[in-house]
């Protein structure tokens, strides 16, 4: 064989055995192995998710009973997420400077991305200026988290044009807390009915005791409660919007009488709701109106175990049961619609919304401020012998209404606040009080 024959021979056997090496190494990738190479690229990780600022306004500060359970909630999620960092913005339901604050975040573009807020006129101006979206398709949207709700607690929040825009966590009730042995030392009866009442402001203010712990600006609950009493159900849900109740004229005349019988603390022109509260909660009164929250800021054992919370009295003329109470689900979370347009917040927030009202946080903060939950199967006894009393008042009552001041503006409650110190010292008639908190009312209207 010639020279040149051999090395072309050769040639076609090297060709032939690097086409089949070829062969087998694209045999091997189809079989699902992977040659390895001294250059294999690896595999690109996953993208880190991106940082997240979230702000979370809400009442749980100050002496918040719930304010320790409602921070742990937070950095729970955080803990969880640790690309989303939550500010907890908080200020005392007690300072009556936090509704100035919402009002203004509201309606200057610094709307919290969560707000933990009152439902009802409080919070019609920012829901009808479109500031907060509505929550039914979210909740419709996942069903684990709507049925973890008390039906009832939902519906106790929507809307008059059906939409939710607040979730609720934990209701409330309020009620006339009693120190039964400052009752039986002065061998009274508890203050079941009128006479009863007006028995023991007399009996207690002769010697010395406050009857009754109240301010008379911070005056709330003495306003839904001597109304409640005096125009019952229906007459004090209906607010101001059909006219003014002749019976809330006799709720402020009924202030007046008490008033003038030594019920209220001798300061209750200056105090606000926190002194009045450390009042009773010091033994120093014997009754108050507070909320199931309020029992948590009490630290007195020999207050505390004497305690008893019952429905105040109805009063003679009007058409209250003595069984009617106020209570419900007056608050819950809203979302920013800038939040909810906002691709890079929104996932975030309504995470973070899902967690905070999930049944077993829902469960932490009614344990930790007695107040009712509001997801479904979550049974709290109560802390305290108060608390279980105070769920069984609720549970009996003829009706459970919410605050007055879910009904009228805030300017007008401002005006029947300023109008109880202005009636019990007879400086206005409570028919000029309530014509002027009408006035306004039908004015914020228009």
């Amino acid at each position: 064989m010639k020279k040149s024959s051999f090395i072309l021979m050769s040639m076609l056997l090297v060709f032939t055995m690097f086409v089949a090496g070829c062969g087998k190494s694209e045999n091997n990738n189809a079989s699902g192995e992977t040659p390895k190479t001294e250059t294999e690229t690896p595999k690109e990780s996953e993208a880190p998710k991106k940082d997240v600022s979230l702000r979370v306004f809400s009442t749980f500060g100050g002496t918040d009973t719930a304010r320790e359970a409602f921070q742990a909630a937070l950095d729970e999620f955080t803990s969880k997420n640790p690309n989303i960092k939550v500010e907890n913005d908080t200020m005392s339901a007690n300072d009556d400077g936090f509704r100035t604050k919402v009002n203004t975040d509201m309606t200057s573009g610094n709307e919290p991305d969560l707000l933990f807020y009152f439902v009802g006129a409080d919070a019609k101006g920012f829901v009808d200026a479109g500031k907060v979206v509505p929550l039914n398709d979210i909740l419709d949207s996942d069903s684990t988290w709507k049925s973890g709700f008390s039906p009832a607690a939902l519906e106790n929040v929507r809307q008059k044009d059906g939409n939710i825009y607040a979730v609720p966590l934990t209701g409330f009730y309020e009620g006339l807390f009693v120190n039964k042995k400052i009752f039986e030392d002065n061998k009274l009866e508890l203050p079941t009915d009128w006479d009863k009442m007006k028995t023991a402001v007399q009996t207690l203010s002769k010697k010395g005791i406050i009857p009754l712990a109240a301010p008379f600006d911070q005056s709330h609950y003495v306003i839904e409660h001597f109304i409640l009493s005096a125009a019952g159900s229906k007459g004090h849900n209906s607010g101001l919007a059909d006219g003014i109740d002749p019976n809330w004229e006799k709720g402020y005349a009924a202030m007046k009488e008490l008033y003038d019988l030594g019920a209220f603390p001798k300061d209750a022109a200056t105090i606000d709701l926190g002194m009045a509260s450390n009042y009773y909660g010091e033994g120093k009164a014997a009754m108050i109106l507070e909320g199931s929250w309020a029992m948590g800021n009490w630290k007195d054992p020999a207050v505390l175990d004497n305690t008893t919370v019952i429905p105040f009295p109805a009063m003679p003329g009007g058409v209250g049961t003595g069984k009617d109470v106020i209570g419900g689900f007056g608050s819950g979370f809203y979302l920013s619609k800038s939040t909810f347009d906002n691709a890079d917040k929104k996932d975030a927030a309504i995470a973070l919304l899902k967690h905070m009202t999930s049944p077993a946080v829902i469960e932490k903060i009614a344990l930790a401020n007695g107040g009712t939950p509001a997801a479904a199967g979550v049974e709290i006894k109560g802390k305290t012998q108060t608390a279980t009393e105070g769920f069984a008042m609720v549970a009996n009552a003829d009706s459970v209404n919410n605050p007055i001041d879910t009904m009228v503006a805030p300017e007008t409650f401002s005006t029947l606040r300023a109008g109880v110190q202005a009636v019990v010292t007879g400086k206005k008639t409570p028919a000029d009080v309530l014509k002027e908190a009408k006035d306004i009312e039908d004015a914020n209207k228009k």
